[in-house]
């Protein structure tokens, strides 16, 4: 997964139209003007590294949204296994469905083994990458903190 793959900060966000709980959609051009947003792929529900990463964000929730933020956690798993993954981790934050693999393609994080690597992207309001954590390996997972601080420096 080279660097240059991704967007780069500045850059606008590519759109997506994902499955969300209970397949509803859900895409990014429903947040423009409105909330920052932020995307953390992950690469598949119901595995260990996923199922420590995605409840201390969740533990984090009330800080994103308290910077006008909303977190969508991102995997090539369906949304019903999405559904079930957020109920066994009790997550408050949607879980969106990239099965057929185009979002996670498009941010530059689709690995070869058909799965996304982990990674978090920040979108501003504006539509454009306002940050981004692409991590190195699938068993490294991006700092919250810094994910704070980028969503801080939008105000």
């Amino acid at each position: 997964m080279p660097p240059s793959a991704t967007p780069d900060v500045g850059q606008p966000a590519p759109e997506f139209n994902l499955k969300g709980p209970g397949g509803q959609a859900v895409t990014l051009a429903e947040y423009r003007g409105k909330r920052h947003v932020v995307l953390v792929f992950y690469p598949l529900a119901f595995s260990p590294v996923c199922s420590h990463q995605l409840p201390t964000i969740e533990r984090e929730l009330g800080r994103f949204t308290d910077l006008d933020a909303v977190v969508f956690g991102v995997s090539v798993d369906s949304h019903w296994a999405n559904s079930a993954f957020a109920d066994r981790l009790r997550l408050s934050f949607p879980l969106l469905s990239d099965f057929r693999r185009e979002t996670s393609a498009a941010y530059g994080v689709l690995l070869d083994a058909g799965h996304s690597g982990r990674a978090v992207f920040v979108v501003g309001k504006d539509g454009r990458i306002a940050y981004k954590d692409v991590a190195p390996t699938t068993a490294e997972v991006p700092d919250n903190g810094r994910i704070l601080a980028a969503l801080e420096s939008l105000r």
